[in-house]
C-alpha cells in the first residue's frame, strides 16, 4: 500500500502553503489520526479570493490548446499516481479499495472530457433580419468565462464530485477557489499539487479546507461571480440564500426509487440493484432507497434481495474482499441505525440487517413496509439502507417514485418501450435509467435534479456552459 504523509499544505494562488497544522484527518475505519493538514482562516480565504480576481483576465486570454495541455498534464500525472489516489480515498472516505479505484478512473475520465472540450467552446452566427426594420444587420455571439468561481464539494466523492467543478473551470479559463470537505481533503489537496506543476496564472486556483462556521466569504463575496455546491439539502438552499446575485448550482440529496416490472431480468436487476444500494455503504445522493416490485414477482425477488444483502463482506475498505466499509462518522452511522429503529416501531419488518458495530459500521439493511413519512423513507438515508415496496399497476409504481420531495434520478427494469417514454414523460426527476440503477452516472450526461434535490446540471459541456456567459456582437452590413 502506498504510505501517507504525516502532513499535507493547503494550496493559495497555486502554492502550496502550511499556515498551520489544525486539521485532523483520521482513517475512518481505524478512528486513528492519519494526517493533518492546514486550516484556512478567513484572511487566508481572503487572499485566495483576491488572488483569482487577479487571474481573471490572464485565465481569459489563456489559448484553448494551453488549458488543453494543462488538462492533459492532470490526466497523465493521476494515472501516474493512481494508487496512492486509490489509497488516500481508502483511507480518509473509508471507501472500499475496489470502489476507490473506480472513483480514480472517474476522476481520469472527468479531466479526459474536458481537455476535449477544452477546444471546442463554440459561438454561433446569428441572422438578425427577421422583419424589414433589421434588414442589413447580422449578429454573432460567443460564450466568455464568467469569471472567479467558488467551489464546495462533499466528502463522499472526494475526487470525482471536486473534478466535476475544477476541470471544467479549468477548460474555459476561470480562477477558482474550492472548499473540499473536512472530513476528506486529501484528494482535492493532491489535485492541487498537481496542478501546482503546471502553468497556469498565478492566482488559478486555490484549494483551502476550512471548517464551516470560517467559510462564508465562499458564498457571500460579491467578487466571486458563481457558486457551485454539492452536499446537503439544508445546507445547500441555506447557501443560496446568502449567495446574493451570483448564479448558484446546487447538487443535493435524494432518495432514489428504481421500479422492477414482472418482465425484468432478475437476476441481472438483483445484480445492479444490491450494487445501488449498498457501494459505498449507500453514502451516495443517487443510490437506491426505495425498491418498487411488481406484486407477481413480489417475494421471489425480496427472498433474492435478502440472502445476497446478508452475504455481502463488510469490513476493513483496504481488503479487496470488503463491499460494505465503515460510514463516514460514528454520528451519521448512528443517525441511520435511529431511523431504521424507528421505522421498525412504526410497523416496518426488518428483513436483514440493522446492526451496528465499532460506531459506524452499519450492516446493509433492507427494510420491508416502511411508513411513508418514516425518515427513513421520506428523508435520505445516505447510508446502506433500503426500503422494499409492491405495486400492481406500473402507472401506479410512477406515482410512488414521484412521491418524494427529491427527484434526482430513478431506475427501471423494464422491457417495455412504451411504459419506459411514459415514465421518462411522468417522472419528476432530473435523470431516468432504464435497466440500471438510479446511480448510474457517466461522467459526460447532463446530471442533476428538481425539487430538494437542487438547481442547474454537471457533465462537463453542462458545467462548462454554466461558467461562461454569453457576449453578443450585432453588426449593421448596409
Amino acid at each position: 500500500m502506498p504510505k501517507l504523509k504525516d502532513t499535507y499544505p493547503l494550496y493559495l494562488n497555486n502554492k502550496a502553503a502550511q499556515p498551520n497544522t489544525d486539521l485532523e484527518v483520521t482513517d475512518k475505519y481505524t478512528g486513528e489520526v492519519t494526517f493533518r493538514t492546514a486550516l484556512a482562516t478567513p484572511d487566508v480565504i481572503e487572499e485566495a479570493i483576491a488572488g483569482a480576481v487577479r487571474a481573471t483576465e490572464p485565465m481569459a486570454k489563456m489559448a484553448s490548446y494551453e488549458r488543453q495541455d494543462v488538462l492533459q498534464h492532470c490526466v497523465s500525472r493521476f494515472r501516474e499516481r493512481y494508487d496512492e489516489l486509490a489509497y488516500s480515498l481508502c483511507v480518509e472516505a473509508g471507501k472500499p479499495i475496489k470502489d476507490a479505484e473506480g472513483e480514480v478512473d472517474r476522476l481520469i475520465d472527468t479531466f479526459k472530457i474536458a481537455a476535449e472540450e477544452s477546444t471546442r467552446n463554440y459561438g454561433e452566427v446569428q441572422p438578425l433580419d427577421i422583419s424589414a426594420r433589421a434588414k442589413g444587420y447580422m449578429g454573432m455571439w460567443k460564450r466568455v468565462p464568467i469569471g472567479p468561481c467558488s467551489f464546495i464539494s462533499p466528502f463522499n466523492f472526494p475526487l470525482n464530485l471536486a473534478a466535476h467543478k475544477i476541470a471544467p473551470a479549468i477548460a474555459v479559463g476561470c480562477p477558482f477557489v474550492m472548499k473540499p470537505a473536512s472530513k476528506t481533503p486529501l484528494g482535492a489537496l493532491i489535485m492541487g499539487e498537481v496542478l501546482a506543476e503546471t502553468d497556469l496564472p498565478e492566482g488559478a486556483f486555490s484549494i483551502l479546507p476550512a471548517s464551516r462556521d470560517g467559510a462564508d466569504l465562499f458564498t457571500t463575496d460579491e467578487r466571486l461571480k458563481l457558486l457551485s455546491f454539492t452536499g446537503s439539502p439544508g445546507v445547500g438552499w441555506d447557501l443560496k440564500a446568502k449567495a446574493g446575485k451570483k448564479p448558484v448550482i446546487l447538487e443535493l440529496g435524494g432518495n432514489a426509487a428504481v421500479i422492477v416490472d414482472k418482465d425484468a431480468d432478475l437476476d441481472h436487476a438483483l445484480e445492479r440493484i444490491i450494487f445501488g444500494a449498498f457501494y459505498q455503504s449507500g453514502q451516495s445522493c443517487i443510490g437506491v432507497q426505495r425498491i418498487i416490485i411488481h406484486e407477481d414477482i413480489y417475494e421471489r425477488f425480496k427472498a433474492m434481495l435478502v440472502e445476497k444483502t446478508a452475504s455481502l463482506v463488510a469490513g476493513d475498505p483496504k481488503d479487496r474482499s470488503t463491499f460494505i466499509g465503515p460510514m463516514i462518522s460514528d454520528g451519521e452511522a448512528g443517525r441511520l441505525k435511529g431511523w431504521i429503529d424507528d421505522a421498525v416501531s412504526g410497523g416496518a419488518t426488518l428483513l436483514c440487517g440493522g446492526g451496528l458495530s465499532n460506531g459506524n459500521m452499519l450492516e446493509a439493511t433492507l427494510l420491508e413496509d416502511v411508513p411513508a413519512k418514516a425518515d427513513a423513507n421520506w428523508e435520505e438515508a445516505f447510508g446502506p439502507l433500503a426500503n422494499l415496496s409492491s405495486f400492481s399497476d406500473f402507472y401506479q409504481a410512477l406515482d410512488q417514485v414521484n412521491n418524494s420531495k427529491f427527484g434526482l434520478q430513478a431506475g427501471i427494469f423494464t422491457r417495455d418501450i412504451h411504459q419506459v417514454l411514459d415514465a421518462w414523460d411522468t417522472l419528476d426527476v432530473g435523470g431516468v435509467v432504464v435497466n440500471d440503477v438510479s446511480s448510474y452516472r457517466v461522467d459526460n450526461m447532463p446530471y442533476g435534479g428538481v425539487k430538494d434535490s437542487g438547481l442547474g446540471r454537471e457533465g462537463i459541456r453542462f458545467a462548462m456552459d454554466d461558467m461562461t456567459e454569453i457576449r453578443n456582437l450585432v453588426i449593421r452590413r448596409a
